[in-house]
């Protein structure tokens, strides 16, 4: 129905008092359908803004769903401080070295920069030194490890020496090569192919991916005692913290666990978000302390105390 005009007010005041509250019955009628529709409406603008400002920092989502948008400004008032270095605050200039690796001599000034006079003849009236520090040559070293081989005389078997476990091969590269690689990959995030990249620019020759990938899993195993020092350390401690973040491994989504405390933080990818993967990660299946988390209906199917973060 639509509004009533000016014409249709007159012509019920002339009808008389039922033909004018017919129409205000009428008008009403219109009136709270309009304001159902309004608070509908409101209602779906509210959801639409609640599912827009949703990014990996406030929900499930995983971080490369997150778009392009400028993440919002903080809300923190200015203190009043000047950007940059605050006073007192240690720098980091360089100091002079107590001990240069080399000493050189600069030639002496010849004529002088006022007058020019020639200054050849006369002796030094005192020193000054500066000092200019640089990288060492960046190539690689070869150390060549030479050893007999012995033929047994009783059987005639031909033993070859005792080669130290970094060259169980004719040429190798050493440690010190791989282990800038696993450091450049893992805590700097740099992919096979780049890393490579860099060592080959900075040295003339670089591990090939796959010899960057099987010094990763041999970092991986020295570090299995420690990482299962930090999960029996976790499952010891009296409240501990569980999340799990959306994460895409070769193009296919996963989850990124974590469970922590103030000291301790373990990491574990899974393929599945829920009890399937914790019981596998083996933290919440033995831990007896507090499990704070997010009220994820998984957790609950654990023995432990509960507390939600109320993230």
């Amino acid at each position: 129905m639509k509004l009533p005009n000016r014409e249709d007010v007159l012509a019920a005041y002339a009808e008389g008092p039922e033909a004018v509250v017919t129409l205000v019955g009428e008008l009403v009628t219109v009136i709270m359908a309009l304001v159902a529709r309004v608070e509908a409406l409101e209602a779906t603008v509210e959801m639409l803004r609640a599912r827009l400002a949703r990014d990996s920092h406030n929900s499930s989502k995983p971080p490369s769903s997150d778009g392009p948008a400028a993440r919002p400004r903080s809300q923190r008032p200015p203190g009043g401080k000047q950007t940059g270095g605050q006073p007192g605050h240690p720098g980091s200039t360089l100091r002079f070295s107590d001990n240069p690796d080399r000493v050189e001599a600069v030639p002496s000034a010849q004529t002088c920069a006022h007058c020019g006079a020639v200054l050849g003849g006369v002796a030094g009236a005192g020193e000054e030194r500066r000092q200019v520090f640089h990288l060492p040559p960046l190539r690689l070293q070869v150390l060549e490890l030479q050893g007999e081989t012995k033929e047994c005389p009783r059987c005639g078997l031909r033993n070859s020496a005792l080669f130290p476990p970094e060259a169980p091969g004719p040429v190798n590269y050493g440690q010190d090569v791989k282990l800038p690689g696993v450091y450049l990959m893992n805590y700097q995030l740099l992919s096979y192919e780049r890393t490579a990249q860099l060592l080959g620019d900075l040295f003339g020759t670089a591990p090939s991916e796959g010899t960057l990938h099987t010094a990763v899993q041999e970092c991986a195993a020295q570090l299995a005692p420690v990482e299962d020092g930090i999960k029996e350390g976790i499952k010891q401690a009296a409240v501990a913290q569980f999340d799990e973040t959306g994460v895409r491994v070769e193009k296919k989504r996963g989850w990124l666990h974590v469970a922590c405390t103030t000291a301790l933080t373990f990491y574990a990818y899974h393929a599945k978000r829920g009890k399937v993967a914790m019981d596998e990660i083996a933290i919440l299946p033995e831990f007896t302390g507090r499990a704070m988390h997010d009220g994820l209906t998984s957790y609950a199917q654990y023995g432990c105390m509960h507390g939600l973060c109320n993230a």
